[in-house]
C-alpha cells in the first residue's frame, strides 16, 4: 500500500518518544502543521474491521485508526460475545477479548505501523482484560478514565472504577520495559456528551490526565467535546491547555477535540457544517487531533465510505482554517506563546502578530477552582476523586449515577452558551454568576438537546445571516432552561 503523502515523517518524533508510538506520530503531525483526524469505527467481522482500517489509512488526510469495542466486551460479558459470534449475530463493535490474538494481528498486519497507529476505544469501567488483549495484539494506545468511563455508562461504584483504572494504567506503563511508550487519552472532557458546562469538562479532563500520570503514563491526550457555542469552546480549550501546561509540564501531551456528541443535524449539509466547524475549532485552538462524526450520524451507523468522506472533509476544513492565518502560535511542546500579563491568551496571524486575546468569561477560573478543590482533598487522585464526588465538589448535570450528587443545573442562555443555574456543593461560589431559571417540562429539555441540530439544519436550509452558525451576533434568541435533577 502506498503511504499517503499527508503522513508526517516519523523519523523526527518530539522529545524522546519512540518513533512507532501514538504520541510521536501526533507530535510529528502537529510539528508539520497537520491536524490528525480519526473516525469512530468498530465492526465485529475481522474482514470488515480490516477494511475499515485500510480505508482510514488510505483517506486523503492525516489519520490514525480506531478499533471500537462492542458492548458485551465493554461490560466483561465475554460469554455473550462468544454466543453472538457463534450464531452469526453482528455486534456493535470489535470483540477484542473474545477473538484469538492471532485474529487481531491478522486484522492489523500490513496496515498498522509507525506511519499509521491504531487506538482502541472501549467505554469500560473495568478495562484490564481489554488492555491486556490489545497489548498482546501489538497495540498500546487507548482511552477512557476512572470517572468518564464510569459515571455515564452504568452503576459500577466509582471506587471500583478508580481501582480498575489504576491497575490498567500500571499495566500500560509496564510496556515501557519493552521499548514502547503507551498512550492514554482521557475521556473526561466528553462527560455526558452535551449540556455540561465547559469548566467541568476541562477540570475532569485535567484530573483524569493527572491520574494517568500518577500511575506511570508519560504520554497522554486531553479531550474536549465541542459544545453549543464556538466562542465558549475556544475559551474552554485555551483553559484546558493552560492548566495542562502548569500541572503536566513533564508529560508528552496533546489536546483532542470531539465533533459534537449530542443530537446531530438531520440534513447532510447541516451535518457537514457542524463537522467543519469542529475542524476549524481544533485548528484555531492548537488541538492536535479531531474525532469526527459523519453525515449519517442522525440516522444510522455510518459506512466505511462515509467515515472516509468525513475524515477528508474535516481535513479540508482544517487546511482552509490554517491557511487563513488565524491560528495560535504553538511551540514544540504544545504551549501557546502569546499570553498577556493577565494570563489571557492572544491569537496571532501567520506573521506572528497578535490580534486580540481570547475572551475570558471565567472558564479557566472555574476549572482551576474545581481542580484545586480535588487536589486539596489528597494529592493521591485515586483517593481524592471518589471523595470529591461524595462531597459534591464534582457534580455532573443530568448524570444519574448513584455516586453523583445530582445537585447541579445548567441551561442555555440567549446566545446558546452553556451556563450554571445551580452549583450544589461545587466550590464555585463567588466565581459563577447564577441565573434563576424556572423548571421546564421534558419538552424543554428536548429543546435544549436539539439546539445544535436545529441551528445547523436551519443554516443549511437558509444561509441568511439569521441562521449563520458561526456568527454569534446573528443567532436568534434560544434561551432554554434545563430541569433540576433530584436525588
Amino acid at each position: 500500500m502506498t503511504v499517503p503523502t499527508r503522513r508526517p515523517n516519523p523519523a523526527t518524533p518530539a522529545g524522546s518518544l519512540p518513533p512507532g508510538s501514538f504520541g510521536a506520530f501526533v507530535s510529528a503531525a502537529r510539528a508539520a502543521g497537520r491536524l490528525v483526524v480519526q473516525p469512530r469505527m468498530g465492526m465485529s467481522d475481522p474482514r470488515a474491521m480490516r477494511a475499515g482500517l485500510a480505508a482510514t489509512r488510505a483517506a486523503d488526510a492525516t489519520t490514525v485508526g480506531t478499533i471500537t469495542i462492542d458492548s458485551y466486551t465493554r461490560v466483561g460479558d465475554q460469554a455473550a460475545a462468544r454466543r453472538a459470534l457463534a450464531e452469526g449475530v453482528p455486534l456493535n463493535g470489535y470483540p477484542l477479548v473474545t477473538y484469538d490474538t492471532a485474529v487481531t494481528r491478522s486484522v492489523l498486519d500490513g496496515i498498522q505501523d509507525h506511519t499509521f497507529p491504531v487506538q482502541v476505544r472501549h467505554g469500560s469501567a473495568a478495562p484490564q482484560d481489554i488492555v491486556a488483549a490489545l497489548l498482546l495484539a501489538g497495540l498500546d494506545a487507548t482511552e477512557g478514565g476512572p470517572v468518564s468511563y464510569c459515571l455515564p455508562y452504568g452503576r459500577t461504584p466509582l471506587t471500583a472504577s478508580v481501582e480498575n483504572w489504576a491497575r490498567t494504567c500500571e499495566l500500560l506503563a509496564r510496556t515501557r520495559d519493552h521499548g514502547a511508550e503507551p498512550h492514554l487519552e482521557t475521556f473526561g472532557g466528553c462527560m455526558m456528551g452535551q449540556l455540561c458546562p465547559p469548566s467541568l469538562l476541562v477540570a475532569l479532563s485535567v484530573l483524569e490526565a493527572l491520574f494517568f500520570a500518577q500511575h506511570g503514563l508519560r504520554s497522554v491526550s486531553l479531550s474536549y467535546a465541542q459544545q453549543t457555542d464556538p466562542a465558549q469552546d475556544e475559551e474552554a480549550l485555551h483553559a484546558l491547555r493552560r492548566l495542562a501546561d502548569v500541572l503536566l509540564p513533564d508529560v508528552d501531551r496533546h489536546i483532542v477535540v470531539y465533533t459534537y456528541m449530542g443530537v446531530y443535524p438531520r440534513t447532510p449539509d447541516g451535518a457537514r457544517l457542524l463537522l467543519e466547524e469542529s475542524a476549524r475549532l481544533a485548528v484555531r485552538t492548537g488541538a492536535a487531533r479531531l474525532i469526527v462524526k459523519t453525515a449519517a450520524e442522525a440516522h444510522r451507523i455510518p459506512t466505511v465510505r462515509e467515515n472516509a468522506e468525513a475524515l477528508e472533509a474535516a481535513a479540508r476544513a482544517a487546511e482552509a482554517e490554517a491557511a487563513s492565518g488565524r491560528v495560535p502560535e504553538v511551540d514544540g511542546s504544545g504551549r501557546i506563546s502569546e499570553v498577556d500579563a493577565s494570563g489571557r491568551v492572544s491569537e496571532v496571524d501567520a506573521s506572528g502578530r497578535a490580534f486580540g486575546p481570547v475572551p475570558d468569561t471565567g472558564i479557566h477560573a472555574e476549572a482551576s477552582a474545581l481542580v484545586q478543590a480535588v487536589l486539596e482533598i489528597s494529592p493521591d487522585l485515586g483517593r481524592a476523586l471518589p471523595l470529591a464526588f461524595e462531597r459534591g465538589y464534582l457534580d455532573v448535570p443530568f448524570c444519574l449515577h448513584p455516586d453523583n450528587a445530582q445537585r447541579t443545573r445548567s441551561y442555555l442562555d440567549t446566545d446558546g452558551r452553556l451556563r450554571w443555574s445551580a452549583i450544589g456543593s461545587m466550590p464555585l461560589g463567588g466565581i459563577v454568576e447564577l441565573a434563576h431559571e424556572p423548571r421546564l417540562t421534558s419538552s424543554g429539555l428536548l429543546g435544549a438537546l436539539r439546539h445544535v441540530e436545529q441551528r445547523f439544519d436551519a443554516a443549511a436550509l437558509d444561509p441568511s445571516p439569521a441562521h449563520r452558525p458561526l456568527d454569534d451576533g446573528h443567532r436568534p434568541p434560544t434561551r432554554v432552561a434545563l430541569p433540576e435533577q433530584g436525588r
